[in-house]
């Protein structure tokens, strides 16, 4: 799949992870998931939370500790 083919709630959580691979990874994974939990749309988040419990290798590892902080969909 190109970058073009990526699915928005992946592309974009990536790019928020790359502004903070050069900080502590807990904090910054706190920081990720205060910024999904601020201005995510609830599908969005559910959709991300979804392809990171399924193992989705296309997910920052800091976006996949950023969701563990992230309360269940639903």
């Amino acid at each position: 799949m190109s970058a073009a083919q990526t699915p928005p709630h992946i592309r974009m959580s990536n790019e928020i992870a790359v502004q903070f691979r050069h900080r502590d990874p807990a904090w910054a994974a706190e920081q990720i998931a205060a910024h999904i939990r601020a201005f995510w749309d609830p599908r969005m988040r559910a959709r991300l939370l979804a392809d990171a419990g399924a193992g989705d290798g296309r997910l920052d590892p800091l976006v996949v500790a950023a969701t563990a902080l992230l309360p269940p969909a639903g």
